[in-house]
């Protein structure tokens, strides 16, 4: 659904200010592609449970804990790192968002409004501003 001439205006207008008010910010913004940052980390993450690995075996072969255990923290972190970064970088939508709250009569109305996208809410929002 296009936009009306008043909310491309707008919209300008909301451009314009961001840009002036933080110009860093906005021209992150408009780059490409936001799970670029997410990807690198999981690749990272994924990286650094093998090497974690590695230094685990390492830490085993050789008669060294304090080897093994660094490799534990490694393989830790970078796990952590990967499933923090997971849902970001596959845009994914996580495990307990498909059951929601529909189980609890008195959330009902705020599992709908968690559910409903933001962009939605900002526009249903705005419509009943201009309407009015």
């Amino acid at each position: 659904m296009p936009l009306s001439e008043h909310e491309q205006k707008l919209l300008e207008q909301i451009e314009r200010a961001l840009v002036d008010d933080d110009p860093k910010f906005a021209s992150q913004v408009r780059s490409g592609d936001r799970r670029k940052g997410a990807r690198r980390k999981l690749q990272l993450g994924a990286l650094l449970v093998v090497v974690g690995l590695a230094l685990l075996v390492g830490g085993a072969a050789l008669p060294s804990v304090p080897l093994g255990v660094a490799g534990f923290v490694v393989m830790l972190a970078g796990a952590g790192l990967g499933v923090l970064n997971y849902k970001h970088a596959t845009g994914a939508a996580p495990a307990g968002q498909a059951q929601g709250a529909a189980g609890k009569p008195g959330a009902r109305g705020a599992a709908k409004a968690r559910k409903q996208p933001l962009k939605d809410r900002l526009e249903e929002r705005f419509r009943r501003r201009y309407d009015q």
